[in-house]
């Protein structure tokens, strides 16, 4: 399901040299060297610096060794996930988890979804928020993982080629370092932001981060806007190592121990929900009416 070669980079990378990673796999350093050769080749980017006091990861490499071991287990699960469906239950909803859409967010519509589906079961199945994976998974929802609960817009849902399920509205708030200035105070005004880096999405990610970056630079040239590509685990500790501000919503308050998320007084927002395939299964489908039941109870 995927190309072997990740499994000998991996067992090189661990291992730091060609010949323990040929001993571990009973094979010569020729045919390691040979197999990594073909891997760069293949790809077109160089994995390892070659020094005489062994072998290190390149930038590169160190990017590949994250995504290949994420895309090593993904295929072993999916195919004992594959196996366990021909036994399981079809009424299981399989919700995708990682630290940017924590499956904590949807738990507690699922008391009430299950009063109205007493059928339905629940699996958490757990990934790495990086560009590479969110695009693979929303794109590919129904597939390993059913639904995902997270924000979204329009936009989103295009580009990632799923649909969505608005159940709430979530206000944009600011996490900051506890050891930020502004980590002293329980809620913020826009006047606090002037003088700091506020870390945004890039524009066009979503016309809801747009309308804020619009107004903060139309009315509020104090502020210092910054953005970025991606939100993951990197950008969380930039805000904390950098003392940055970054934009975020209530949900994420856990999601970094030295991080503190604060309210702000804007009305600016965005849609909290459940992305899902555009073509839901018949349980997927129950699922979501009966979390939009249940979300109009939850959040009235």
């Amino acid at each position: 399901m995927y190309n072997h070669q990740l499994e000998t980079f991996i067992r090189v990378a661990d291992a730091g040299s060609f010949n323990k990673a040929a001993e571990e796999s009973y094979i010569t350093p020729t045919a390691i060297i040979k197999q990594i050769n073909l891997l760069e080749d293949s790809l077109g980017i160089k994995l390892f610096e070659r020094t005489r006091r062994g072998l290190t990861l390149t930038k590169a490499g160190r990017s590949m060794y994250q995504d290949a071991k994420y895309i090593i287990q993904y295929c072993h699960d999916s195919v004992i996930r594959a196996r366990n469906a021909m036994q399981e239950d079809s009424n299981v909803i399989r919700i995708g988890s990682s630290p940017m859409t924590p499956a904590q967010l949807l738990m507690e519509l699922w008391s009430k979804v299950q009063t109205i589906c007493p059928d339905i079961k629940f699996q958490i199945v757990p990934f790495e928020n990086t560009p590479e994976n969110a695009r693979e998974i929303l794109a590919n929802l129904g597939t390993n993982i059913d639904v995902v609960g997270g924000i979204f817009d329009e936009t989103m849902l295009h580009l990632r080629k799923c649909a969505g399920l608005e159940l709430v509205r979530r206000p944009f708030y600011c996490a900051v370092s506890i050891h930020h200035k502004l980590a002293a105070k329980d809620r913020l005004q826009i006047t606090d932001l002037y003088g700091e880096n506020l870390l945004l999405m890039h524009r066009g990610w979503s016309h809801y981060v747009d309308e804020l970056r619009d107004d903060l630079w139309q009315h509020h040239p104090q502020v210092n806007i910054v953005d970025f590509e991606f939100y993951s685990m990197d950008i969380f500790n930039r805000c904390e190592n950098t003392n940055d501000v970054l934009l975020a919503i209530p949900g994420w308050a856990n999601v970094h121990p030295l991080l503190k998320v604060i309210p702000v007084d804007w009305d600016y927002g965005i849609p909290y929900g459940i992305l899902h395939s555009p073509n839901p299964t018949p349980a997927v489908q129950r699922f979501l009416d009966a979390a939009k039941i249940a979300s109009k109870e939850l959040y009235r």
